[in-house]
């Protein structure tokens, strides 16, 4: 059975991440973007992390330009503006595709655990969120227009 530890993913300066460095977490993947209409929601994926990390939780932040080119910058730019504007403290990974030939093999399989409005494994937009439970499998798909916040129950739960 293929779990979320069975992966390794390009952090935002380079360096190969196994996903194994996540086990025993809760953990949220979105899909993100710097120039988007729910790049606000930066505010609240921060909120989550900083109330919720010392009981084991930890937001992942995957930069896509995959959806209207809202991700155009490159690595420094996008950390730079993760940082200045909404003091991410949370792990931010290389951009990558989520959709196509070139999905990222992480988002292959988070798409097909976790399938999205009557069954399609597209991702339709940023910040589409995934919930992983503390054994590195999928729980939940959340919409880009479900806000962080509002997922805070599901992640207690799990927490």
């Amino acid at each position: 059975m293929t779990t979320l530890y069975d992966f390794t993913a390009k952090d935002i300066t380079g360096a190969t991440i196994p996903l194994i460095t996540y086990q025993g977490k809760v953990l949220l993947i979105a899909n993100t973007a710097s120039k988007c209409g729910f790049t606000p929601q930066y505010e609240g994926l921060q909120r989550l992390q900083k109330d919720l990390a010392d009981r084991g939780f930890a937001v992942l932040g995957f930069p896509c330009n995959q959806f209207g080119h809202q991700e155009p910058g490159d690595a420094v730019e996008i950390a730079s503006f993760c940082k200045l504007n909404y003091d991410v403290t949370f792990p931010l990974f290389s951009k990558i595709d989520v959709n196509g030939s070139t999905a990222h093999p992480l988002f292959r399989w988070l798409k097909k655990e976790a399938k999205g409005l009557l069954g399609s494994e597209s991702i339709k937009w940023n910040f589409t969120k995934f919930l992983v439970d503390r054994s590195g499998r999928v729980v939940r798909r959340y919409a880009p227009t479900d806000t962080p916040e509002a997922l805070r129950a599901d992640i207690d739960k799990l927490l």
